[in-house]
């Protein structure tokens, strides 16, 4: 007999038909000889009407009631469709997430689960019932027994959670697609099922906006190698599996809270190739990254900061092995980037450093938990080095150092993170073949980029700017810093940007501008008018010409990249806001990602 955790969303509980529709369902599974505990969220917009009833309340609604006032939908739910299974002489139980034993932190309306006490929940499934649970809620403790929520995608993190706790077979995400998209096709009509998808890969689609699973959800299912799989609520259609690493044997205990970093990466086969005052405007970095990719160049960093006037610079790194090409490559094409242009600046610049190293965090515990960059960065301001580049993703932090810093560096960010194993190598991991080295395509246009100018070029500059933002509980995405040194009044600085949430845009900008103490004559700039449009692909590792063909169709839509970022399985650039979708689209086209059938998507 297997124990199966399936969830439903608002949408598929979102009437009475569809209450119904989700019995039968559960009544087959059971009926097939599977135990099944049943999550489901609140039905239809019944949260997003409970929040206005609220606000028209107060203007500033108290954390705690919004809780115990968001909670009871969840509670209609269960009910509902435990008296639906009932009419189908199926035995079922509700339950709370008080009831079932969610045990969470009290940080009310963001809370992440501790623990799960299953002795109840397994009684009732001894007793052959179907236990229904209310999704998206836990309780605080046994002292306080204070009801809290787990926040935006809190069911999927109540389902995953359950399914890792109970060891269960599977988890099955019902919801209104019939699985994990190669795009959101409310803006890709053409968007293809994916049959499967690594969990790595779906933590970045996840974390970049698709919709389909919550990050910390993908997060625990990877941590605990639960057997995930999204299905579709309104057909049998075998849906999209979430392939997730075997896990070293961990306990349950302290489930969302472990520690956010669970391994350091070291790369000290690195070079650095920067090219200064590239003209900015569409097709410069196609034209770059095209010709490293005829040269079949492999790339690994690559970074594009804020423009300055009418240039930017480009950088990135490779390994020594390939340097000498990779330079050349550059130094033949510096003088002919965009020469078509009357007024693009001076022929480029480009800069070697070849004594360098990469080193890197990583873990999937980062996702939503401000500060893990700053403390990385401050413990390298601790030791006195200096950042040479930064890149980012939602699991991963990685800086570009200096290679006699390196074995400091490892020894001080093993302390700080309680990592007590020696860093392993920058590595492909094993994946899935696909003919495609891109999976997925995914836009977020809910981000504002933050640029800091003029900003000192000594070590512990980027760690006390991201301590601050992180003592506001803001969380920061894409972080960049310029490659083009300027020296003010003697001292060496240099332009640094970042994106984050348009929510937390202007809080962002005004902790920073009173900070006058650490951040004196530096200027801040504000521009909420942009979008993130990024490619996702475990297959992309080791594979050049990924980054040119996407630059590529960008600018055969004249849409010009205001900022490049990049992990090893995912490319990220920033474009105005207007241009999201076409960029979306233009992409999807590009990597052939469309599929033959049109996904219809309920309402």
């Amino acid at each position: 007999m297997s124990l199966v955790v399936q969830k439903y969303g608002g949408t598929s509980v979102g009437s009475v038909e569809r209450i119904q529709a989700v019995a039968q369902r559960v009544k087959k599974t059971a009926h097939s000889g599977d135990s099944v505990v049943v999550v489901v969220s609140a039905m239809g917009k019944t949260t997003d009407g409970l929040v206005e009833l609220a606000h028209a309340i107060s203007s500033n609604p108290c954390r705690r009631e919004m809780d115990m006032l968001l909670s009871t939908g969840e509670q209609v739910s269960i009910a509902l469709l435990c008296m639906a299974l009932q009419e189908l002489e199926q035995p079922a139980i509700s339950l709370t997430g008080a009831q079932v034993g969610i045990v969470t932190e009290t940080h009310h309306s963001r809370a992440r689960i501790l623990h799960i006490e299953t002795e109840r929940l397994q009684r009732h499934l001894q007793e052959g019932k179907v236990v229904v649970v209310a999704g998206f809620q836990g309780i605080s403790s046994s002292t306080d027994m204070e009801i809290t929520t787990l926040g935006r995608g809190g069911s999927d993190t109540s389902a995953v959670a359950l399914a890792a706790s109970l060891r269960a077979n599977r988890c099955e995400i019902y919801t209104d697609v019939p699985g994990i998209l190669t795009a959101d096709p409310r803006l890709v009509t053409d968007a293809q099922l994916m049959a499967e998808i690594t969990a790595d890969e779906m933590l970045e689609l996840a974390s970049l906006g698709a919709k389909v699973l919550h990050p910390r959800a993908v997060e625990i299912a990877r941590n605990y190698g639960v057997p995930l799989v999204v299905l579709s609520s309104w057909t049998d259609d075998p849906g999209t599996k979430v392939i997730s690493p075997l896990p070293s044997p961990r306990s349950t205990a302290g489930l969302e809270i472990s520690l956010p970093v669970s391994a350091l990466e070291c790369d000290t086969d690195q070079a650095k190739v920067a090219l200064l005052r590239v003209p900015d405007h569409p097709g410069i970095a196609a034209q770059l990254f095209g010709e490293i990719a005829v040269q079949d160049l492999d790339i690994d960093l690559i970074i594009q900061s804020i423009h300055e006037s009418n240039s930017n610079d480009i950088a990135f790194t490779v390994s020594k092995g390939i340097l000498q090409r990779a330079e050349a490559v550059s130094e033949a094409i510096a003088p002919t980037l965009g020469r078509q242009q009357t007024t693009d600046p001076e022929t480029a610049e480009v800069i070697v450093e070849r004594d360098i190293a990469k080193i890197s965090i990583t873990g999937a515990g980062m996702i939503g938990r401000p500060g893990i960059a700053a403390k990385m960065f401050a413990t390298l301001a601790a030791a006195g080095i200096n950042i040479q580049m930064i890149s980012t993703s939602e699991v991963k932090v990685s800086c570009v150092i200096a290679s006699q810093d390196s074995d400091l560096a490892i020894e001080s960010l093993c302390q700080t993170f309680q990592i007590p194993s020696s860093p392993i190598p920058n590595s492909p991991s094993l994946v899935p073949y696909h003919p495609s080295p891109v999976r997925g395509v995914a836009l977020d246009l809910k981000q504002a980029r933050v640029a800091i100018r003029y900003v000192q070029d000594y070590p512990g500059s980027a760690a006390k700017i991201f301590g601050l933002l992180a003592e506001h509980n803001i969380s920061v995405d894409m972080i960049i810093q310029s490659q083009r040194c300027r020296v003010i009044n003697g001292i060496p600085t240099r332009d640094l940007a970042f994106t984050v949430s348009q929510a937390d845009a202007e809080t962002a900008r005004q902790a920073l501008q009173q900070a006058a103490p650490i951040l004196e004559k530096t200027e801040i700039l504000l521009d909420t008018e942009i979008a993130k449009v990024s490619i996702v692909g475990a297959g992309m590792i080791g594979q050049p010409g990924v980054a040119a063909k996407m630059f590529a169709a960008l600018a055969q839509n004249q849409i010009n990249i205001q900022m490049i970022a990049t992990s090893e399985i995912k490319i990220s650039c920033v474009v105005a806001q207007d241009q999201g979708v076409i960029a979306l689209q233009a992409i999807h086209q590009a990597f052939d990602l469309a599929g033959s059938n049109k996904v219809e998507v309920p309402v």
